[in-house]
């Protein structure tokens, strides 16, 4: 009998609710994830209910069997985003009327807390994610003293799930060492069709003021403190001290807090603000060497995008870097808090040129095999585990 419920378990469509505070349009690395997770569920035939904050962009838009918004706050330093707010009990009524098979929680705030509530209070099996180090942000805008407590709250969030996903083995280990147990790897992917090196723009370029031989030297992501972008200032200006005779340009994507206080201290930049879809890939296209100093991501959705547009990567020996870049091969990799050695692989990178042209080809030919489809399966194989009695788990593998 167990069998066959298995059978019918890995073969079946499920119902899914997804809650997330964060999904796209919007443009962030966790936005990225769960759209991709989404689509790629849907096209599998699973109905996916997605539970999230209502958003500027929704303006009169009603609920419906795969939308369930909710009230939210507006949350500070992100223009537009809204905080998910408690929906106990609309998430029950919900729920009651056509109940998930399994829940996916993305985010840990008050929407994601009364969604484990409701499940709790209706059986429903849940698996979380592990998408933002926001442990670590406290102490990046000065509440450091509250890093404990978050790190505390965030135990007790994720130990009440049936296993929490987390992008890379990194964060497993560090994760593990905190406490936080009935860790899965669930990591990222890339499209690979969409960030490609034939989406190179001369005309691009020449607008940034670059001819074919020069370099374009790319950062993309939100530009805020925790990103530790006083770094990325003090890599270019070595890079431009160590190589007077090349011709170097930085070029920002993105946008946040802290662009008023680098655009002063970087007069010669260009800062591209916020770029989507296929202006995007061609951003990336158009860079050469992809410096990324940030020490507080779970993953960096950036690494994977810029490695698959051709772009040699100096990032620190963590997370997404970690994974997919193998140092003097398809990248530059730096021991976490070295800024010395961080500053140096950039500059490896540009000397001799021969370099640059082989570690960018390298990349490409590594991102190109780190497709959606493997990661979707992946995450559907988690999620049907999650469902399946204690009794018919493997072996060593327990419930809370």
């Amino acid at each position: 009998m167990a069998a066959a419920h298995t059978a019918v378990m890995s073969t079946s469509s499920l119902s899914i609710a997804l809650i997330t505070e964060t999904f796209p349009p919007e443009i962030n690395g966790v936005a990225n994830t769960l759209g991709r997770l989404v689509d790629g569920l849907r096209n599998k035939g699973h109905r996916v209910q997605l539970v999230r904050p209502r958003q500027d962009i929704d303006n009169g838009r009603k609920s419906d069997e795969h939308l369930l918004l909710t009230r939210g706050w507006p949350l500070p330093g992100y223009p537009g985003l809204q905080w998910g707010q408690s929906a106990l009990h609309k998430l029950l009524r919900s729920w009651k009327r056509q109940r998930p098979d399994v829940l996916y929680i993305a985010t840990e705030g008050l929407l994601g807390l009364s969604a484990l509530r409701a499940a709790g209070r209706l059986g429903i099996p849940v698996v979380s994610g592990f998408h933002t180090n926001f442990q670590q942000y406290t102490g990046h805008y000065g509440v450091g003293l509250l890093t404990r407590a978050m790190t505390n709250y965030l135990r007790w969030f994720h130990n009440r799930t049936r296993m929490t996903l987390v992008p890379s083995v990194s964060q497993k280990i560090d994760l593990e060492r905190r406490g936080f147990e009935r860790l899965e790897l669930l990591a990222r992917g890339v499209d690979g069709q969409l960030f490609h090196p034939s989406r190179r723009s001369p005309e691009l370029r020449r607008q940034w003021g670059l001819e074919d031989d020069d370099i374009a030297v790319l950062h993309v992501g939100r530009l805020a403190v925790e990103k530790n972008l006083g770094l990325l200032v003090r890599s270019f200006r070595a890079l431009q001290a160590r190589y007077p005779q090349r011709i170097l340009k930085l070029i920002l994507v993105g946008d946040g807090p802290q662009r008023a206080s680098l655009q002063q201290q970087l007069p010669d930049a260009i800062f591209c603000g916020l770029q989507r879809g296929e202006e995007l890939a061609t951003h990336y296209a158009c860079g050469d060497l992809f410096i990324f100093p940030s020490l507080s991501e779970t993953f960096g959705n950036v690494v994977l995008e810029a490695l698959a547009a051709g772009l040699a990567v100096v990032a620190f020996d963590q997370a997404a870097a970690a994974q997919h870049i193998h140092p003097g091969h398809n990248g530059a990799l730096a021991s976490a808090d070295d800024e010395y050695g961080f500053i140096e692989s950039a500059c490896w990178l540009l000397e001799p040129p021969e370099t640059l042209r082989r570690v960018r080809l390298n990349a490409r030919q590594h991102a190109a095999r780190q497709g959606w489809p493997a990661i979707v399966e992946l995450f559907e194989h988690h999620l049907r585990s999650a469902i399946l009695p204690p009794q018919e788990l493997p072996a060593g593998r327990t419930l809370p």
